[in-house]
């Protein structure tokens, strides 16, 4: 019975140890003082345009438009572009004051396809930079003028602090914003206290013509900002953090969007960790430690998944264990309260988190769904944003 503890012990020590030295080494960092960054070279960045890739988001791109307009002290470009729409996303986006670029190509599914072709017009038109910003979203009133002011600074490629907000009165939904502004901002903010590439979220991220130019936007897959983040890390690239302007978007409150958002997002960074991380592992053997938190991240399980297995571990009779589960679980309990204090209504927050295990419980239902979306087969599908009577409690 004791090696089987043992057994049991070790596996979970070997799964769970990338995501708990992830975390531990990305909350650690965000408590460092800001960083003096080295001098970088001076540009003199005249021209961003904004990007705003957009899939039959009729109700929402007009605010899209507006928001950024509102940000807008430099007069820049947004080119929304239209893809394989099939509602009045164009005609919307026009009215609103954005020029709009028509994408029907029904072979070519995903944001990252209408990212491509945004980038090759805006750059073919002069920009020196490009901005992102999805078309469900709304953006500070100081985003564009700190993006433009960060480029022109000298740095090549830079992302906002992304919000995702949960919907009121719904505490899975809170919850999933919760664990999403650890992942885009405590992660990202101490990364870049660390001095480390802060990555990009697919939203509300610039990127500088000439780094386009060397580093090709050609990640297709269904998480690109991921796929495209290693491309840039391989190069030698870093990303900057901006935390003082956010790009805010709202999560879908229907259930099958729910699933579906869910479901992408895990099992594409599953795909391209499975082939990722053979090329990072090499990298490091080489004496690239530039690699070392990326291939942490890539390695590490979601935290759901993760405290499932720590939870299971506690009950392992093994002294080393059991001091390796209290010291993990102190690792995530301070990286979530560090989330939580980043946020609204902290008190809140900490009430819900008595609804955790009600919430593992359901992120442990979605794996069948993950691996079927990490599947090389697997397809684009558009997030269903709407509530239906079932999925809003």
């Amino acid at each position: 019975m004791s090696i089987f503890f043992f057994i049991v012990g070790f596996v979970v020590v070997v799964i769970t140890a990338p995501l708990i030295a992830q975390l531990s080494l990305v909350t650690i960092g965000g408590f460092l003082p800001k960083r003096k960054e080295r001098r970088l070279a001076r540009n003199t960045l005249t021209r961003l345009v904004v990007v705003v890739p957009a899939h039959n988001e009729e109700d929402s791109i007009g605010r899209c438009v507006q928001s950024l307009r509102a940000s807008d002290s430099e007069e820049v470009s947004i080119f929304v572009v239209a893809h394989n729409c099939t509602d009045s996303t164009a005609a919307t986006a026009k009215l609103a004051g954005a020029e709009v670029l028509v994408y029907d190509d029904p072979t070519a599914k995903g944001k990252a396809y209408a990212l491509r072709l945004g980038f090759t017009h805006a750059i073919q038109h002069g920009a020196e930079a490009v901005l992102v910003v999805d078309a469900d979203s709304t953006v500070s009133s100081n985003l564009i003028s700190s993006v433009m002011g960060a480029l022109a600074a000298g740095a090549e490629a830079v992302q906002c602090r992304y919000e995702m907000k949960g919907t009121p009165g719904h505490p899975k939904s809170e919850l999933v914003s919760l664990a999403v502004r650890g992942f885009n901002f405590v992660r990202p903010l101490g990364r870049q206290r660390l001095g480390l590439s802060a990555g990009i979220l697919g939203n509300g991220f610039a990127l500088s013509a000439d780094l386009l130019s060397t580093v090709p936007y050609d990640a297709l897959s269904v998480v690109e900002d991921l796929e495209y983040h290693l491309h840039l890390i391989s190069a030698g690239k870093r990303v900057f953090f901006i935390d003082d302007a956010v790009v805010s978007s709202e999560l879908p409150t229907s259930q099958k969007g729910e699933i579906s958002q869910h479901s992408r997002w895990q099992g594409g960074r599953l795909r391209v960790a499975r082939s990722w991380m053979p090329r990072l592992l090499r990298e490091l053997f080489t004496g690239r430690f530039a690699v070392l938190e990326p291939a942490l991240d890539l390695a590490g399980l979601p935290i759901a998944f993760g405290m499932t297995a720590l939870f299971i571990a506690a009950w392992v009779p093994l002294l080393p264990v059991r001091l390796y589960v209290l010291l993990s679980l102190l690792v995530i309990l301070t990286h979530v309260l560090r989330a939580i204090w980043a946020g609204p209504q902290c008190l809140r927050t900490l009430r819900l988190l008595a609804l955790v295990p009600f919430y593992l419980f359901w992120k442990l239902r979605l794996i069948p769904n993950v691996l079927r979306a990490s599947s090389a087969k697997a397809a684009w599908v558009r997030t269903d944003r709407k509530a239906t009577a079932r999925s809003v409690s």
